[in-house]
Formats: C-alpha cells, sequence, structure tokens
C-alpha cells in the first residue's frame, strides 16, 4: 500500500480508504488509486487479513443466472473489482427464485462469507430485512426497500422513456413493447422477472401516450428465443409495428432474428431498441441501440457499499439509483423513412 501511495501521490490511508470504503475519498482520488493499484499489480494479503481482522476475505454474488448477457457482465465486472479491493469472490445462480435467494444467505452464513452482493428477484422486503441482519448485504434490482438496507438499481422508467422517445424521434407511430405484460394489467402484473421489466414498461407506456402512438405488449420469457417468439406474434397483428423497444438486450436480439427469418429488415422497416448494452450488442448486425446504465457505476456502489457496511455494521443504508444514456447504433437508423405499408408488403413478400 505504501508503494501505491508513493506512485499515486497519496498517503497510505487514502489508498486502504480507497480500497475498502471504510472512509469517502473523492470519485476522482478513488479512480486514480485503482489505476495505479492495476498497473503495480498490487494484491491485498488476504490471509493476513484476515487473521487480523477475523475475517475470510472472501465475499458471496448471487445472481439469477449466469446464462443471461448482463448477469455473466455484472458478475464479471463485480469479481474484477472485489479483487481490485482484496477480496475474493464466490459467484452462484438463484434461478430467480426465493429458494435460490435464501440458499445464497445461508451459504454466506456457513462460509462465514464477509459480505453478499445479491440481485434479489424473489425474497420480500421483511424477508431480505431479516436475513441482513445474519450478514452484511447490498441489494441490486428494483424491489421497493425504504431504506431499510443497501440498494443499487438503475433507471428503469426513465431508461424506458429515453429509449421510446427515440423511436417516436425517428418517426415511428406504431410502437410495440417486448417483454411485458399488457399495458393495461401493469398496476396488479406481476412478472417472474421482477419489477425492473414492469418500471420499464410503465416509462414505455407514458412516452408512446404522450406521443398519441398505437402501443401494443408481448411476453414470452427473457431469453433470446422468446424473443423470437415475440416477434412472431408481431408479425401475426394486423400492422406490423414500426418500432420496437425490447426490455433487454437479449429479448432484443431474439426479435431481430425473428423478423429477418420472415424478411422483415431491421431498421429497413422496423426500429429495434433494447435495454442493458450488453458487450453483444454493437457486434451484432445491425448492432443494437440500446439504453446504457451505468455499469461501472453499479458495480463501483456494489463494492463501496459492502466493504462499507462490513467495516460499520451500524452504518445508515444508502439507496443509490445510477444514471443512464442512449446508445444509438444501426437498428434505430435509416436513410429515409419507409413508405407506408411498405413493411407489410415485405411480410407478405416473404409468406
Amino acid at each position: 500500500m505504501r508503494d501505491v501511495a508513493a506512485e499515486a501521490g497519496v498517503s497510505p490511508m487514502t489508498v486502504s480508504n480507497a480500497l475498502t470504503g471504510k472512509r469517502p475519498v473523492s470519485e476522482q482520488t478513488r479512480q486514480l488509486v485503482m489505476e495505479t493499484v492495476e498497473r503495480l499489480g498490487y494484491q491485498v494479503n488476504v490471509a493476513a487479513r484476515s487473521l487480523r481482522q477475523g475475517r475470510t476475505g472472501v465475499v458471496g454474488v448471487a445472481v439469477p443466472t449466469l446464462d443471461s448477457h448482463y448477469y455473466s457482465q455484472l458478475s464479471h465486472r463485480l469479481v474484477r473489482r472485489f479483487a481490485q479491493a482484496g477480496l475474493a469472490t464466490v459467484v452462484e445462480e438463484t434461478h430467480a427464485s426465493r429458494e435460490g435467494e435464501l440458499a445464497a444467505f445461508r451459504d454466506s452464513r456457513l462460509n462465514a462469507y464477509d459480505g453478499l452482493v445479491i440481485a434479489a428477484l424473489g425474497l420480500t422486503e421483511r424477508e431480505i430485512n431479516a436475513l441482513s441482519r445474519e450478514v452484511p448485504v447490498v441489494v441490486l434490482g428494483e424491489q421497493e426497500l425504504h431504506q431499510t438496507v443497501d440498494h443499487v438499481s438503475m433507471p428503469n422508467v426513465e431508461g424506458a422513456e429515453s429509449a421510446t422517445r427515440l423511436l417516436v424521434e425517428r418517426g415511428c407511430r406504431r410502437l410495440a413493447i417486448v417483454g411485458s405484460p399488457p399495458l393495461d394489467a401493469l398496476a396488479t402484473a406481476t412478472l417472474p422477472e421482477g419489477a425492473a421489466f414492469s418500471l420499464r414498461a410503465e416509462g414505455f407506456r407514458r412516452v408512446a401516450q404522450e406521443a398519441g402512438a398505437s402501443a401494443v405488449a408481448t411476453h414470452a420469457g427473457v431469453t433470446q428465443e422468446a424473443g423470437v417468439r415475440c416477434a412472431e406474434e408481431l408479425l401475426a397483428l394486423p400492422e406490423l409495428p414500426d418500432g420496437v423497444f425490447c426490455v433487454t438486450d437479449t429479448l432484443a436480439f431474439g426479435v431481430v432474428r425473428g423478423l429477418a427469418d420472415h424478411g422483415v429488415r431491421v431498421p429497413e422497416d422496423v426500429l429495434v431498441v433494447g435495454f442493458d448494452d450488453v458487450e453483444d450488442a454493437r457486434y451484432r448486425v445491425p448492432s443494437l441501440s440500446t439504453v446504457a446504465p451505468d455499469h461501472q457505476a453499479i458495480v463501483d456502489h456494489a463494492v463501496r457499499l459492502l466493504t462499507r457496511r462490513i467495516a460499520a455494521p451500524d452504518a445508515p443504508p444508502q439507496d443509490v439509483t445510477v444514471s443512464h444514456t442512449v446508445v444509438e447504433r444501426e437498428s434505430t437508423r435509416r436513410e429515409q423513412p419507409v413508405r407506408a405499408g411498405a413493411a407489410r408488403r415485405s411480410r407478405a413478400g416473404a409468406r
């Protein structure tokens, strides 16, 4: 740590605070320390620190699935960031079930993990509050936790509004959302994937209504295959939507594939935008326009809050929502507007 401090031009205590989150440092200083740590190849001596502090130096990360563009990349980023903070990470899948999430807490307790980051979908606020007394925890996701535990969330409504507004600004007036319950049932609908999709649907609904655009919704799951099935449902409508918002990039990949299988082109016939800005979005053909939440901020806040909670169990909980941008790529860019009925003729020709 003295070497890092000397190289970065800060004190050893500043290095310690930047790594552990025990005391706040400015974002500029934290970034400087992290870059120096990575450049020098600094590693915390976990065994020595565990003996001194009575900790294992291991934290858990629990996500619904690793077979997902978003959660696999999130887990990878968390593992790397915790390593920079001198903590080893155990990653496990909960399968988006209450039982799986309870097992993650149980494993954290039995294996004496120092803390747990969990993307919780099945547990109630009361259950999370009770379990957080047994192990330091940071919750990722959209639960209404009323600032009872440390919590990091995405701007789901605002991001979906931005994505839908992009479609409207590009001339779309027949809108569809993929990954949503019926729009007239949003207030009462419950999706197994959790609240995020309903929040994104609410943002879509608001902008579509403000723009006076027609809007339909379809939902068949969260995989690329589900996106293909949703595309087929859209193709069966009397009039094909000219703009599609998908609540995840994974679904958007499936929608683009399903449309292409029937001769409908993106973006020439239909514009498509996703949500998450996973790495594959920039490499698909066409490259995918998408809502990009601040992924680095999600990881940084999660690590900061957990290390803070480990060091100071009685610290007041924090609730953080990260920012977002819309990244426009090929899937919403077309040189000339489509003539009325062109998408229908293209679809008919494919048949």
